[in-house]
């Protein structure tokens, strides 16, 4: 089967933070690599994101207050970078949910055929 992309990059690029924000916030605490297998897990592989598209993005959320980095060190002496979110962040993201919710329900009922 090939693999094909089903959606428009700038979609998914749109709402990459509110996606980081959510699940940041419904962990507690969790990192990079925890956070890009939650969401192709949760998708069911549909959204499949790369390290170049996380690690970015978690540094301007962590810029620009709405998240908190700290080093952790795990078994074996490595040390990995946690994300706590941030009352800031907390704000956001639910403004954000509601957005999302009030554009996805109003596309829905553009898109449901006349008369159904």
């Amino acid at each position: 089967m090939e693999d094909r992309q089903l959606y428009d990059a700038d979609l998914l690029r749109g709402n990459t933070d509110s996606l980081l924000l959510f699940l940041i916030n419904e962990g507690g605490s969790t990192y990079g690599y925890e956070l890009i297998k939650e969401i192709g897990r949760r998708s069911r592989g549909y959204f499949r994101f790369r390290e170049g598209t996380v690690y970015p993005a978690l540094r301007k959320l962590e810029a620009d207050g709405l998240v908190r980095g700290e080093w952790r060190r795990i078994a074996g002496g490595q040390e990995r970078r946690y994300y706590i979110m941030t009352a800031k962040g907390r704000a956001l993201m639910r403004r954000k949910l509601a957005m999302w919710r009030s554009f996805s329900s109003a596309m829905t009922l553009v898109l449901k055929p006349a008369g159904g």
